[in-house]
């Protein structure tokens, strides 16, 4: 499978466009050629079914952008990205970044910490503990938290070990054939059905990818999940409905979808998933279910498991700290945008198209596998190019017309990615969580 690969090369995508994001590492090189892998799978997939391979381009500039917010608001705001506690804190030893952007990895923090919500509280209480030491304390409590490492020290250590081995895509392949979902050259993933299990970023960033051309997504929330500092980014063109998998009527309720579905994207911690419903349960309820997995800190080594994020990869694996010291800085310097999460949010909807498109010419039924921290690899041995520092959007970044949101009106960017004959394009606005019934169309 070496598909995803030749597009990454980038060998088969004409780039347009100027600017960079200004960073230690080759944030916009990682946009564009992530972009691409999408553009050219979907070329090959067009190819299979219709014959002809089209020609894909990618704008650099407009790539950059949409790694970072692709929506401007008219007449109304879009919420606080953090939570007030999160963020980067001087230990005894270094740094550590707590993420708390979820109510039950807040109180997790605050617990091991023994202080309130108060940021000048925690900043006193992490201050006297030592950065690994308090990491570890707040994994185990079931929270998120990362020490500020350097490239050196991540890539001796055992789980920098463990994902530098990896292969940036796991492959596995089983006999079986896809459904005919229809589609045409221009909408080519019309009448596909994605079940999207997939919280915060990267893997709604690849099925908000997928429903730009034409796939019906249908993500799946529990009850009480919410995320609102990203809802309006990611759910363009998807529908969002909420169901507790681990109730009776719920799990019944999956089992249905999926049973209809012919692309699964989960971003479940290794084994979570799989405790809810096996491997072999998925596949006698979808024989021709495809599947994409996302994880954090990869999917061997002593951290598989762990709890994480793109602003806690950056810590872990020197991306922070090499970005301090090409910055002159006194403290973590991350980089200009969630590039590791947004990049494999492209390759993985890329891997999507590559599993189809094998799927097509009777090849098997193929799953992927992909995590941030791997990707974060894939970045810091990218070589940067020059060019005009990208600041933010200018009115001509935007595409012509309104998008209608749950929210109110609002303006979105331009695609990057163009594929003759094939335009990327949205059926509807953004949706909050749980508007929908958790049904295919």
């Amino acid at each position: 499978m070496d598909d995803l690969s030749a597009s990454l090369s980038g060998g088969q995508v004409a780039v347009t466009g100027e600017g960079v994001w200004r960073s230690a590492f080759a944030v916009t090189e990682l946009a564009t050629r992530s972009m691409g892998a999408v553009g050219s799978a979907l070329a090959g997939l067009i190819g299979t079914r219709w014959g002809k391979r089209p020609e894909v381009t990618v704008d650099r500039r407009l790539a950059s952008l949409w790694f970072s917010w692709s929506l401007r608001p008219e007449g109304w705001e879009l919420p606080a990205a953090w939570d007030p506690v999160a963020g980067d804190y001087e230990a005894q030893d270094g740094w550590i970044r707590l993420h708390t952007n979820a109510p039950h990895h807040r109180r997790a923090a605050l617990s091991v910490l023994g202080c309130d919500g108060d940021r000048d509280a925690v900043r006193a209480e992490v201050s006297r503990w030592a950065a690994a030491e308090l990491e570890a304390a707040i994994v185990a409590a079931g929270g998120a938290a990362a020490a500020m490492r350097s490239r050196t020290d991540w890539m001796s250590h055992p789980q920098g070990r463990a994902v530098a081995a990896e292969p940036l895509v796991h492959w596995a392949d089983r006999p079986g054939h896809v459904r005919d979902w229809g589609g045409t050259i221009d909408r080519p993933l019309r009448g596909l059905r994605v079940l999207d299990l997939t919280r915060v970023l990267a893997g709604p960033v690849a099925t908000r990818t997928l429903a730009g051309f034409g796939a019906e997504v249908l993500r799946i929330d529990p009850p009480d999940w919410e995320e609102p500092g990203v809802v309006p980014e990611v759910t363009l063109g998807k529908r969002c409905a909420r169901l507790d998998l681990k109730s009776v009527d719920g799990r019944k309720a999956f089992e249905a979808l999926l049973a209809r579905a012919d692309l699964l994207v989960h971003g479940y911690r290794p084994g979570a998933l799989d405790a809810i419903i096996s491997p072999t349960q998925r596949q006698s309820i979808a024989p021709g279910l495809i599947e994409v997995a996302l994880d954090a800190y990869g999917w061997t080594g002593p951290w598989a498991g762990r709890r994480g994020f793109d602003s806690l990869l950056q810590m872990s694996s020197g991306i922070a700290d090499e970005g301090m010291r090409w910055a002159g800085s006194d403290r973590p310097h991350p980089l200009p945008v969630q590039a590791l999460d947004h990049a494999t949010g492209y390759l993985m909807a890329a891997a999507a198209i590559v599993a189809l498109d094998r799927a097509l010419k009777g090849d098997g039924l193929f799953s992927a596998r992909l995590s941030l921290a791997r990707t974060a690899e894939l970045l810091a041995g990218m070589e940067k190019s020059d060019g005009l520092e990208i600041t933010g959007i200018e009115p001509s970044d935007l595409a012509e017309g309104n998008e209608q949101t749950a929210w109110g009106t609002a303006r979105r960017l331009q695609p990057a990615l163009c594929v003759a004959g094939t335009p990327m394009s949205w059926a509807s606005g953004a949706a909050t969580l749980g508007s929908s019934h958790p049904t295919w169309r």
